[in-house]
């Protein structure tokens, strides 16, 4: 309810003075609460008696928010940022129809708004604005959802702008469902939220029964929602057009990229995948926020020694240095950062990727078309002829990028790229099933690095923990690591890692710089376990051993090292 109706039907019926009410909007000032909290913290009148005034002003049932179980899953269907800006919550839920306790019960439009979105007829008890906002923190916790404040700095969520100009859409129902007041205010939470929470990912994946929406936070996927399934084409139409994608084709997939206006110059960026499933379009939404993108190698997690080598590697003047990992395991921000060092006016630097995720300055950054045939192999081809010093390859993926890339290291450029492996041992053997001649290999590559990301614990939580022996020993853990379990930590959940005891992620390398005796190992025709063994033999560390430093130092556990590490 407005501050100032609530005031005047207060004073108009003198349950409190107009004196009172000055005071308690004063103090709303300074406190930012809403009116009915001042009311109540000066001691003007109770949260029951608002209560009990509204219910009997409108003729609507009151409610004691305090004494009621409340359905989570009935929450989750209208999102927080809903429930805070109506100020409501639902309590429950009879066959179609929903009962929604509201602080103002006269609220047409969040009525309108909660029927749109759950699909139910709407029945309406009234409950004071302290009871709701508690409820709100009881069901949802105090750091899961969006917090508009410290996300927008202070702009409202009118201000959001998507950059670029909008198309024309053809489709017109579509147009009109995707345009609806609550689908574009439901979207922008779900953007907004994921930027809160620091997801790197947003799915919204349709299935038969049920539309399901999940965030990616530090690695790990987690269910957000699940709207009701008559949204499904409705999100994803509005997704479309903020990422200018046609919304009439359903049938192939799409790319595209929303960028976001936040206020005071910040941006953010989406990349959208849409990808045509059996149930309808499966939406992935990959974040991009160069605000946050780590540059400085020192901080992303590098021992000493391995830094060392892959410093010396990427400040050679010819050669290849490779970075291996699965999907999502930083290999990009490892290039970057390297990229970053590297970037000096008197150095050309090109790049092949796809997409171009960040846009670093006195880089020139090229994306891949290959529906036009502008691959890495043809990129790569065009980068000789531009007089380069260092050449960035998103990723080899073939023997012709493969050999392209060999023979521009062998011929005085530095080349950066990525390969999909397990470890970097087994870089070579991928190599050698690629098509290209050991000698080569031995020739050309500097330095292999493999290298994962996995959850740090909390800072906010952390407590000293000492892991069961066993545990550490599966992992590699040495008898005299054993006795430096003094630092180890363990996080015993909080809000501001939502329960999980895990807060950030930190990445683990695995560094093997080429000696002359892995080349001439590689040349006999060495397995990559013979690979291995002599690269530890000389001092490489390997990711569980990377990991177990890791565990050891307090920075994460033993769980997440065998998760992120298992087989290695």
């Amino acid at each position: 309810m407005a501050t100032s109706r609530l005031g005047e039907l207060l004073v108009r019926e003198k349950l409190i003075s107009l004196q009172q009410l000055r005071q308690a909007q004063e103090e709303q000032r300074q406190s930012g609460n809403k009116l009915g909290h001042a009311l109540a913290k000066l001691g003007f009148i109770s949260d029951g008696e608002i209560t009990s005034f509204l219910a009997a002003q409108y003729n609507v049932p009151a409610i004691n928010l305090g004494e009621v179980q409340i359905d989570v899953e009935l929450c989750k269907l209208v999102t927080r940022e809903v429930c805070e800006r109506h100020q409501l919550v639902p309590v429950a839920r009879v066959g179609s129809n929903l009962t929604v306790a509201m602080a103002d019960p006269t609220n047409l439009n969040a009525i309108d708004d909660v029927k749109f979105l759950t699909g139910f007829n709407i029945e309406v008890v009234v409950a004071s604005e302290a009871a709701i906002g508690d409820a709100i923190e009881r069901v949802f916790g105090g750091a899961t959802q969006v917090a508009y404040d410290e996300v927008m700095g202070g702009f409202s969520e009118d201000e959001i702008g998507v950059a670029g100009p909008d198309e024309e859409i053809n489709v017109l129902e579509l147009e009109k469902e995707a345009d609806a007041a609550p689908v574009v205010r439901l979207v922008n939470a779900l953007l907004l939220n994921a930027i809160n929470r620091n997801a790197s990912d947003i799915h919204i994946e349709p299935y038969e029964k049920q539309l399901r929406i999940r965030y990616r936070i530090d690695g790990v996927l987690l269910v957000e929602m699940t709207p009701p399934l008559k949204l499904k084409n409705p999100i994803v139409s509005r997704v479309k057009i903020m990422s200018q994608l046609d919304i009439a084709e359903r049938r192939l997939p799409q790319d595209g990229r929303i960028k976001l206006k936040l206020g005071k110059g910040r941006e953010m960026d989406f990349r959208v995948s849409v990808l045509p499933t059996a149930f309808g379009e499966k939406v992935v939404m990959r974040l991009l926020d160069k605000s946050n993108l780590q540059l400085d190698m020192t901080k992303l997690g590098f021992d000493q020694k391995p830094l060392d080598d892959f410093l010396w590697a990427i400040r050679q003047p010819w050669g290849m240095v490779l970075v291996t990992g699965p999907t999502g395991s930083g290999k990009t921000t490892t290039l970057y950062s390297a990229l970053s060092d590297l970037n000096k006016p008197t150095t050309n630097i090109s790049t092949a990727e796809d997409p171009v995720e960040f846009t670093l300055e006195g880089v020139n950054q090229v994306h891949m078309h290959d529906e036009i045939g502008l691959n890495f192999a043809m990129a790569l081809r065009s980068f000789l002829r531009q007089d380069p010093d260092i050449i960035m390859v998103g990723e080899i993926r073939d023997f012709e990028t493969a050999e392209i890339a060999v023979k521009a290291a062998l011929t005085g450029h530095l080349v950066l790229s990525t390969l999909h492996t397990n470890d970097a041992p087994s870089t070579i053997s991928r190599l050698l099933n690629m098509g290209v001649e050991p000698f080569l290999i031995t020739a050309s590559v500097n330095l292999v690095v493999a290298q994962r990301l996995c959850r740090r614990v909390c800072k906010e939580c952390a407590q000293p923990h000492r892991f069961d022996e066993r545990v550490l020993l599966d992992l590699g853990c040495s008898e005299e690591q054993l006795a430096e379990q003094g630092e180890c930590r363990l996080g015993k959940g909080c809000k501001t890692c939502n329960g999980s005891g895990y807060k950030g992620r930190v990445a683990m390398y695995e560094v093997m710089r080429f000696s002359e005796n892995l080349r001439e190992m590689v040349l006999q025709g060495a397995s990559t376990a013979e690979l291995k063994a002599a690269a530890v033999k000389e001092g490489m560390c390997s990711l569980r051993m990377a990991g177990i430093g890791k565990i050891l130092a307090g920075v994460t556990t033993p769980e997440e090292v065998g998760r992120v590490t298992m087989g290695d």
